[in-house]
């Protein structure tokens, strides 16, 4: 890897230099404009408070000593001294060429780094079987199943998980309000209230529906099927337990497939209940005790969380006994660390912000390694049409459920609107946009890029032009083509940095480049037509293209097609 080399003929370069720090480290980047190369280092910079002398003259000094080693030609073409002190490096063309084969010959499998021999857990959605998937939930969702897919690309073996709990009150609402629209199908006549719905609006409900019930459909739905299951035996209304795991069963199914919709899967389910069955939850709390950060107070347990930088203390059981969501979500972490995976990543929206680093402290306290431990927090998204943002309550049933956007604007598009911006900031999803078939909508964008390939290759093989197994890539010296190697290259940097970082959206920008990289090189580059070599030399530049696009877009979980409704079969 040629940042790999550059950097340790930098590091040569300082090895025998008075006052170089012996921790110091290279940092390299890939500039932004291409007039300053294509990589650069502000190391002279870095070295001047130690060396005490002006960045540029270390940077002319560092220049020499990089010429006298000297650099391999095959791969550095030039070493510039630029600005203040910045040292630009030139690959050589040799060196693309070379790279651009191992791209050919690596195929579906360029970008993927050799297994690392660690595991990794990823949980994210985790909603409680109280609703169909929502699209704060799809984000969620998205999110966590690229990052999934970004650290089996990097090298881990990676579990998803989902955690969810089919115990509490919560759940208890559930089976009340699925048996208050039984009742009414058993007895139209029954006695009704009127509670408030959504907006100002009333909604007309049994007296038995409970006054904070889930008034989705979804709900009458479930009741239906429960009572057309029993059909007309005259037996009194099921129980409130019967009907909550009938309602259970139902949403997790819809939960799933809505999760199948978008190509995701769990490869396990974890329930909380289970924790208070094992007395986790417990064990975790006497430990907590045992070492003193926790302490009862007005029939409360409260966590010693001002001892720790916070404010104040937090509560983990409150005076009704009732846990608060701290407590089992730290059993949980320690469960899963428990379990030997080298990392574990969590998924929260906003609304977790001030929860996990107590959880993080308390894991730290109870002797486990927190660092093993990475927390993504997104935020929320609002759905936007003609402008206007769309109202969503889950309770309420006011939301467009996930579903609902998945059969207004499709799968890939969904998935790439939720990846392309940064998982901290807020998301405006433009309904408009998403269902725009052109160049302004950017998953089409790419999508059109791919396919625009495959249409190429296709007339190629139409008009029965014959390409050579072996192509003489030194023919690809035009700027364009030399650009467009140099942005192929970048895809194993791109998939490291949105991994280590945990920002799919950085690959999501990167495609973008490809694409754009690949309308220059074709704007100026016929393939059919020209001669054999050199379209040969090009058709090959266009198949890695395409692979990069694949590998890319399989990443993020979004189709590749080979044709779509409008193609350039132009070559």
């Amino acid at each position: 890897m040629i940042k790999n080399y550059i950097k340790e003929q930098l590091l040569r370069s300082l090895a025998d230099w008075p006052d170089v720090p012996a921790e110091f480290e290279i940092e390299l980047e890939i500039p932004n404009n291409t007039d300053h190369g294509d990589l650069a280092t502000n190391t002279a910079l870095r070295l001047a408070r130690h060396l005490r002398k002006a960045p540029r003259k270390i940077a002319e000094e560092i220049r020499d000593r990089l010429l006298e080693l000297p650099l391999d030609p095959d791969r550095v073409s030039a070493v510039e001294v630029a600005g203040s002190g910045f040292l630009n490096f030139r690959y050589a063309s040799s060196y693309l060429y070379q790279e651009l084969q191992l791209l050919l010959d690596e195929g579906s499998s360029f970008g993927r780094a050799d297994r690392l021999g660690k595991t990794a857990i990823v949980e994210f959605v985790s909603a409680n079987p109280t609703g169909p998937l929502t699209i704060g939930h799809g984000r969620n969702a998205v999110l966590g199943d690229t990052i999934a897919n970004l650290l089996d690309w990097t090298g881990y073996d990676v579990t998803r998980e989902y955690y969810y709990n089919d115990a509490g009150r919560q759940m208890r609402v559930l089976g009340e309000s699925v048996r208050a629209r039984y009742e009414e199908l058993v007895d139209p006549d029954i006695p009704r209230k009127e509670i408030e719905g959504a907006g100002a609006e009333r909604v007309s409900v049994p007296t038995s529906f409970p006054d904070d019930g889930y008034l989705g459909e979804y709900i009458i739905d479930i009741a239906g099927a429960v009572h057309e299951s029993l059909g007309d035996s005259g037996d009194p209304v099921p129980s409130v337990e019967t009907l909550k795991h009938a309602a259970e069963k139902e949403i997790f199914g819809q939960i799933e497939s809505t999760l199948a919709r978008l190509g995701i899967r769990m490869d396990s389910h974890f329930n909380e209940h289970s924790m208070y069955e094992n007395n986790a939850v417990w064990d975790v709390l006497k430990k907590l005790r045992d070492q003193g950060h926790v302490y009862d107070q007005d029939g409360a347990v409260w966590f010693r969380t001002s001892e720790l930088g916070k404010e104040k203390d937090t509560v983990l059981v409150k005076s009704s006994g009732e846990p608060t969501y701290r407590l089992p979500d730290i059993a949980y972490h320690v469960d899963k660390l428990s379990r030997g995976f080298d990392l574990v990543v969590d998924i929260f929206g906003a609304d977790h912000v001030a929860q996990y680093p107590d959880i993080l402290s308390a894991i730290r306290l109870l002797g486990l390694d927190e660092t093993r431990i990475q927390v993504v927090i997104y935020q929320f998204v609002t759905l936007v049409r003609g402008g206007e943002p769309v109202k969503m309550s889950t309770r309420k049933a006011t939301y467009e459920m996930l579903d609902d956007l998945l059969d207004e604007v499709g799968e890939d598009v969904t998935r790439f609107f939720f990846l392309m911006r940064s998982a901290n900031t807020h998301l405006e999803f433009d309904l408009d946009l998403a269902k725009e078939a052109s160049k302004k909508n950017p998953v089409f964008y790419l999508q059109y890029a791919h396919a625009r390939i495959c249409a190429i290759l296709r007339k190629a093989e139409e008009v029965g032009f014959k390409f050579a197994s072996d192509a003489d890539l030194t023919l690809l010296n035009h700027p364009t083509q030399q650009d467009l190697i140099k942005t192929l290259l970048k895809l194993p940097d791109a998939i490291a940095s949105a991994t280590v970082d945990f920002e799919p959206q950085r690959l999501t920008v990167y495609l973008r480049e490809v694409a754009v990289a690949f309308t220059q090189f074709y704007d100026h580059s016929r393939i059919v037509g020209e001669p054999e070599d050199i379209a040969t030399a090009r058709m090959h530049l266009a198949r890695a293209t395409q692979t990069v696009l694949a590998n890319g877009l399989g990443i993020l979980g979004i189709d590749a097609p080979e044709r779509m409704h409008r193609e350039d079969t132009a070559t």
